[in-house]
């Protein structure tokens, strides 16, 4: 059984030291949420031992250490995707000695995953004993393999699971199927839940829900509306909004809008006042029929349902405004929100700058992103990838080579893949019109921020063969930057740099 308390000497101090843990009195809910206070003020970045030390410290100051308080703040950190401080307070249990549930170990595994990579967690899941390689904990290394896309491992597990008996519960076909919509994979999603009705697994919502979507892979409206009947008839809890803002959003994929706007009545007959991803969905949905007039009354309804609207309701609103082209209202809903807001959020300012340049509005847009450094808050690389985009868009390479210079200072590791496509857009463009000068700046930009050799000197010379040159020292900087050749490169730096 899990210990009550955290078995560890040190939490006993002074008078305390002869006495039961459980004799410590003191306000227990206080003392519970100034711990998780200290805590959460570690935010996402905070470094390895963060977590430790604040509990160490704790205890030292002669406070007890609740276990399910513990797990109570592993579970608030994991809902906010403040993994890393989860997997702290997780080690730190573990290294008191505190007794382990099989799922608390499954929690392990997930949040190794999340954190330290595929690997750690199947580190992780090897070391364990024999008795707690359960369904719980091979559960949660299915679903590791399941969302980093790792096929072949995935596959390969589930059957054994499948072997063992472990194979029992909806999440474990759930994230099989989700796998192969990922993968690309729609036909294998039917057979799927035809093995969980074998096998007496009901489906449940999120079930229902990939399987709609897998026959709208398949272009099978008629099948779609057939699970939803089945969906409404045997599981009770699929008669909610999220079901029904799954279907509309399917019709609207394929272009049915009238089928769509009756679901979406239906779907707002059934909201949760209280759930502000409810009215999120209706406006998004909305926004995708062409419905503007609905998209502004469920914007109303929102704010009457909340005192405040959040940075996230905002953005959703913008980005549903700007679907459908609505300048003045969204130049209405960004002054409103720039009126009050608690914390600036750049994505907001991102869509109205879009906007305006969507429009050859470059004026207000440089005048935003004015307004954005006077307020004391720096443009991101989506930002300066904005007017990247415009002035590609306009041929002033010049002036798209000097933004894609300020985007690739600002841009992070999970930035790296949309940059690439950028510099991809800048090579088609640069061969097509032999600029041999801006491909020459762009690599000298990217070369700054360590972007891949590789790339760019296949980016340049692609460029100088389109434009006919030749450049004598080519070879001497492909060595000097020990750039891995590939056959066709070589072929092009025969024709660049002649030996």
């Amino acid at each position: 059984m899990w210990s009550k308390w955290v078995k560890c000497p040190t939490l006993l101090c002074g008078a305390a030291s002869t006495r039961s843990l459980c004799t410590v009195t003191m306000g227990a809910r206080e003392a519970s949420s100034s711990l998780y206070r200290r805590l959460s003020a570690l935010g996402s970045m905070a470094d390895g031992t963060a977590a430790k030390r604040v509990l160490d410290e704790w205890v030292s100051e002669g406070k007890p250490v609740k276990f399910y308080n513990v797990k109570g703040y592993v579970r608030e950190l994991r809902k906010f995707k403040n993994y890393n401080l989860a997997l702290q307070l997780m080690e730190w249990l573990e290294a008191k000695g505190t007794d382990f549930s099989y799922s608390d170990h499954a929690i392990c595994v997930d949040l190794l995953s999340k954190t330290k990579g595929t690997e750690a967690a199947e580190r992780y899941f090897t070391s364990l004993p024999e008795p707690a390689k359960n369904q719980y904990t091979y559960g949660a290394l299915l679903c590791c393999y399941c969302q980093e896309k790792m096929h072949e491992k995935a596959t390969t597990l589930f059957e054994k699971m499948r072997d063992l008996h472990f194979a029992s519960s909806t999440l474990t076909y759930n994230n099989v199927m989700s796998l192969y919509m990922k993968s690309g994979l729609p036909e294998k999603v039917p057979p799927m839940v035809e093995k969980m009705q074998e096998t007496n697994i009901l489906p449940d919502r999120y079930t229902y829900a990939i399987l709609m979507n897998s026959y709208a892979s398949l272009k099978d409206i008629k099948a779609v509306e057939r699970v939803m009947k089945e969906a409404k008839i045997r599981c009770t809890a699929c008669s909610d909004w999220p079901l029904y803002s799954n279907l509309a959003a399917i019709y609207i994929t394929a272009g049915l809008y009238n089928k769509a706007k009756l679901v979406l009545k239906e779907a707002e007959k059934m909201i949760d006042l209280c759930d502000r991803d409810a009215f999120h969905f209706l406006i998004s949905l909305y926004a995708g029929t062409s419905n503007l007039a609905d998209v502004k009354r469920v914007w109303k309804s929102l704010k009457s349902a909340f005192p405040k609207a959040t940075n996230m309701s905002y953005l959703v609103m913008l980005q549903s405004l700007a679907k459908l082209d609505d300048m003045d209202g969204i130049k209405n809903c960004f002054k409103e929100w720039e009126s009050g807001y608690s914390t600036y959020d750049i994505r907001l300012s991102n869509i109205v700058i879009n906007a305006y340049l969507r429009r050859g509005m470059i004026k207000e847009a440089e005048s935003l992103l004015e307004s954005i450094r006077k307020r004391g808050y720096e443009p991101n690389f989506w930002t300066m990838d904005i007017f990247v985009d415009f002035y590609m868009r306009n041929h002033r390479m010049g002036m798209a080579v000097k933004c894609m210079e300020a985007a690739v200072t600002k841009m992070t590791k999970n930035e790296l893949q949309p940059c690439q496509v950028r510099v991809r857009a800048f090579l088609k463009y640069f061969v097509e019109e032999k600029d041999v000068k801006h491909s020459e700046e762009l690599c000298k930009v990217l070369k700054r921020v360590c972007y891949p050799a590789s790339e760019l000197f296949n980016l340049l010379l692609h460029t100088y063969v389109a434009a006919g040159k030749i450049e004598p020292q080519m070879r001497q900087w492909i060595r000097e930057d020990n750039v891995q050749m590939t056959s066709e490169m070589e072929k092009l730096l025969e024709r660049v740099c002649p030996e």
